[in-house]
């Protein structure tokens, strides 16, 4: 693996801010990708009514599933996963979520996964793409960490909550994935290259053929999910220069 720093701010192609330069285009290489592996809120877009097709993003870091052949989003370590479950049925009222010493604004009861992303990114230390937040409105929301964030072990979210109504309100906080642990070993802990142009398919397909980048210069923070090349294994094949 060579990474080396590149400051350049050049950007190239429709679809792919994070290219820095074509260098190395000639060195993709044609791949199969396990549709179910990709994850809709982090690499792909759902289909509309004027465009019938699922779309994958470009940029996606990938690896290679040793059983089968396939190519996967790439999984060095795992990521922080927490879930915050509200209970005793409030009707009104609202709560903070304290992250390593920062408060949110006041949150709604229930709060859409939308709000509670935004009311995170409101903190000092939580930048776009730092934590994900999916679910229903008013809960359980699940927050996982990418971004600074990725691959580490972070100190647990609090919560305090000024809720009205029910019984003995509350919010439960449950660490589901904890960062930091090495992922299974099965060939997607191995970074193989980008994916180096978007990727569409139907709902229902289970694979894709797709270009594989192995050469470039990169800019990593203008990839679509967060990726940090220090946790890259020693002994890959790939090359790339990093933007930093």
């Amino acid at each position: 693996m060579d990474i080396q720093p590149y400051t350049s701010t050049e950007t190239l192609a429709v679809g792919r801010p994070w290219l820095m330069s074509m260098l190395g285009i000639e060195a993709n290489q044609s791949v199969t990708l396990d549709l179910s592996k990709f994850d809709e809120n982090l690499h792909w877009t759902e289909a509309s009514k004027y465009q019938p097709d699922r779309i994958l993003k470009s940029g996606i870091p990938l690896g290679k599933l040793t059983a089968s052949g396939l190519y996967a989003p790439y999984n060095a370590v795992s990521n922080e996963v927490e879930t915050l479950t509200v209970t005793g049925a409030p009707t009104g009222g609202t709560f903070t979520i304290t992250f390593s010493g920062q408060t949110t604004a006041a949150i709604a009861y229930n709060a859409t996964a939308a709000a509670v992303q935004s009311a995170l990114e409101g903190l000092s230390n939580v930048n776009p793409g730092d934590i994900t937040v999916t679910g229903n409105a008013g809960g359980p929301w699940t927050l996982t960490f990418g971004g600074q964030y990725l691959g580490e072990n972070v100190t647990q979210v609090t919560t305090t909550e000024s809720f009205t109504g029910g019984t003995s309100p509350d919010i439960t906080i449950a660490t589901t994935t904890a960062g930091g642990a090495a992922a299974s070993a099965d060939g997607s802990d191995v970074f193989a290259g980008f994916l180096f142009t978007e990727v569409a398919f139907h709902a229902g397909a289970t694979k894709a053929a797709a270009p594989l980048m192995v050469h470039g210069q990169i800019d990593v923070a203008k990839l679509p999910v967060a990726f940090d090349p220090s946790d890259v294994p020693a002994g890959s094949n790939s090359q790339f220069v990093y933007k930093v």
